[in-house]
C-alpha cells in the first residue's frame, strides 16, 4: 500500500503566502485587483495562466504572463519563511509509517526548491521519494504523476491525497484512488460536489486513504 502526498496546500500550509504572491504578481502588471483567500478559491484553476485570465477582465498577454510568472515565484520564495507544515502533517506521516504504509511526496513546485524545503521541515524521513516539477518543461500533474508511479517500488494499491481538482484529474488519468484534503485551494462544497471523499485534517485523510487501500 502506498500514499502519495501532495505538498502545497496539503502537507504544507502555504495558501496565505500563495495569495500574497498572486497579489504581488497582479501589482506587477498594474492591475488594481487584489485577492483574499476566498477570492483565490473562487478563481483557482490550472493551467495557472487560465487562473489569471479568469480573474482579470481580459486574457493576459504573453509579456504580462512572463512578468506574472517571474514575480509570483520570486515573491513566494521571499515569503516562504512565513509558511509551515499543516498542523498534523508530522502526525499523519508518522501514523502511516506505523501502519506500514509506504509514502512519497509529489508536487508541481520546482524540484530543486521542493527537496530542501521538505527536508528542512523533516518531512522527508519516511518518504520513498520526494518529486517536484521541472519548471522548464511545463509538465502537467498527470504527466508528473505517471512518471512518479513508474519510479516507485511496487507497493500494490496507491492513493493520492491532495487539495486541488488538478490532483483528482491526475489521479483519475493515472488509474489510482484520490482523497481530497480541504487545504484551502478550493471551497469545500466544490470539493464535495465532485464525489471524491473529502477530509478536513491530514489524519482524517490518512484514515480514508487506508480504508480505500484495504477495501
Amino acid at each position: 500500500m502506498h500514499i502519495i502526498w501532495d505538498w502545497n496546500g496539503t502537507l504544507f500550509d502555504d495558501l496565505h503566502i500563495v495569495v500574497d504572491a498572486v497579489n504581488a504578481s497582479l501589482a506587477a502588471i498594474d492591475s488594481d485587483l487584489r485577492l483574499d483567500a476566498d477570492g483565490y478559491r473562487d478563481h483557482y484553476r490550472r493551467p495557472v495562466r487560465e487562473f489569471y485570465d479568469a480573474m482579470l477582465p481580459r486574457p493576459v498577454t504573453d509579456a504580462e504572463w512572463e512578468i506574472i510568472n517571474d514575480v509570483f515565484h520570486e515573491a513566494y520564495v521571499d515569503l516562504l519563511h512565513l509558511a509551515h507544515p499543516a498542523g498534523d502533517a508530522h502526525q499523519a506521516i508518522a501514523a502511516a509509517q506505523d501502519r506500514r504504509v509506504s509514502q512519497s511526496i509529489l508536487s508541481m513546485w520546482a524540484h530543486h526548491q521542493l527537496v530542501p524545503t521538505v527536508a528542512a521541515h523533516r518531512l522527508d524521513l519516511h518518504m520513498a521519494a520526494v518529486r517536484g516539477a521541472d519548471m522548464a518543461r511545463g509538465e502537467r500533474k498527470q504527466e508528473l504523476l505517471i512518471k512518479h508511479l513508474a519510479e516507485l517500488p511496487a507497493d500494490g494499491r496507491v492513493v493520492m491525497i491532495g487539495d486541488t481538482f488538478d490532483d483528482a484529474v491526475a489521479a483519475s488519468q493515472a488509474g489510482i484512488e484520490m482523497i481530497f484534503y480541504n487545504g484551502g485551494s478550493h471551497h469545500r462544497d466544490d470539493l464535495v460536489a465532485t464525489g471524491v471523499p473529502v477530509a478536513d485534517t491530514l489524519l482524517q485523510a490518512l484514515e480514508l486513504a487506508v480504508t480505500t487501500l484495504e477495501t
